[in-house]
């Protein structure tokens, strides 16, 4: 999997922080996003399908396919 996100998207709801840690961390300035790996191990296959899907702004995608 690749994930990408779009930080002038998001509006710093922190809810991908919160669901995938590992992968997502808020910056501590602005509160937007931070990419902590492109891709991740399979294992983290769930939380971050969840955090795409909690994300309020849709700043976060996920392509399943890649990596």
């Amino acid at each position: 999997m690749k994930i990408t996100v779009d930080r002038d998207r998001c509006v710093g709801a922190g809810m991908c922080a919160m669901t995938a840690g590992e992968v997502f961390e808020q910056h501590e300035e602005d509160g937007r996003v931070v990419l902590r790996m492109t891709e991740p191990p399979a294992q983290l296959t769930d939380d971050v399908a969840e955090a795409e899907q909690l994300c309020p702004s849709r700043a976060i995608t996920v392509d399943p396919a890649a990596g």
